[in-house]
């Protein structure tokens, strides 16, 4: 598929989006189910076509995901399945609701992230997975590990905790393998992975080996889930009605920059131990650290779920996300 070319391919090809369409068309099955959703939300488009924020003027009243509404934290003790939480749990979703992530320590045990770590280096020295063009990351590993899929990416538990905070059940849709950290600059994954209505995407960091300060860690932002959703009419994203702009995420990250600056936001670096998970918010600011020891490891598994029932797509890129 394109999809998985593109994963390697830098080129110029890349901006132009009749290739998208061309992929569009190629998984033309799994993006019917857009044209309800298209009359939902008024958009008047072909579910082939590039799509984007600015095609979405019209978006159901008061669809804001329960966590994301001004009286959350009243409101979270009546969310259907709030008693069946451990006390724990409940004390988890407050701090999501005003930070925008929580951790869940040792959640996994030793046993299976070595597993998983032992699948990773297997399936790379064979090529049953490879890194995509940034050298960092693998995607969709869960596609050819059972391992990664059921016992990590599926982990009912985690699911159930997923789906609580989000009110609506989670869709799994994509996994990015580590084993280096990935230095990439302060973002919102909404950029990237967004949803109609905003807000009903959420993430998970998976840390499958003791993570120090030195291999490039994990940061975020506490509380930055609460800035305003920035698309691509925020800043100048280069795009014109036949290309993507080439330079459009690294305007982005610079326009992120601005607004971190502007609102004092004060970083904050993760040093999870083998097994811990760290829930982050779809619009929570989170990046990779400067990797200070070369060499060093920071072996991991993200997880990005989107939720049922809403619209989602790929801002940066204008196309629809193709749910499997």
């Amino acid at each position: 598929m394109l999809q998985r070319i593109f994963q390697k391919y830098t080129g110029f090809l890349r901006s132009l989006k009749a290739v998208y369409v061309l992929n569009n068309l190629l998984h033309a099955k799994k993006l019917q189910p857009n044209k309800a959703l298209y009359r939902q939300f008024g958009v008047k488009k072909s579910v082939f076509s590039p799509i984007g924020s600015k095609d979405f003027k019209q978006t159901p009243a008061g669809d804001i995901p329960w966590i994301d509404q001004e009286n959350a934290l009243l409101k979270m003790s009546e969310q259907p399945g709030w008693d069946q939480l451990s006390p724990a749990r409940q004390q988890q979703v407050q701090q999501f609701i005003e930070q925008g992530y929580v951790v869940l320590e040792n959640f996994f045990d030793a046993e299976d992230t070595q597993a998983l770590n032992e699948t990773v280096d297997q399936m790379l020295k064979t090529g049953r997975a490879d890194f995509n063009y940034t050298g960092r990351k693998i995607f969709n590993l869960f596609e050819k590990s059972p391992l990664a899929d059921q016992r990590f990416f599926r982990e009912p538990e985690l699911m159930q905790f997923l789906s609580f905070l989000l009110g609506k059940p989670v869709i799994p849709f994509q996994t990015l393998n580590f084993t280096e950290g990935s230095e990439q600059r302060a973002h919102s994954d909404s950029i990237h992975m967004t949803t109609e209505p905003k807000g009903y995407l959420i993430a998970t960091w998976i840390a499958l080996e003791d993570v120090s300060d030195v291999c490039g860690p994990l940061f975020y932002y506490p509380k930055s889930h609460r800035l305003p959703f920035v698309s691509t009419e925020h800043y100048e994203a280069g795009n014109t009605k036949w290309t993507i702009g080439a330079n459009s995420n690294r305007q982005y990250e610079d326009a992120i920059e601005q607004l971190i600056q502007a609102h004092g936001l004060q970083k904050q670096v993760f040093l999870p131990k083998r097994g811990d998970v760290l829930i982050w918010h779809a619009n929570l600011l989170h990046g990779g650290s400067k990797i200070l020891k070369p060499g060093t490891t920071r072996k991991s598994m993200v997880c990005h779920y989107y939720a049922k029932g809403v619209f989602a797509y790929h801002e940066m890129s204008q196309r629809p996300a193709i749910l499997k």
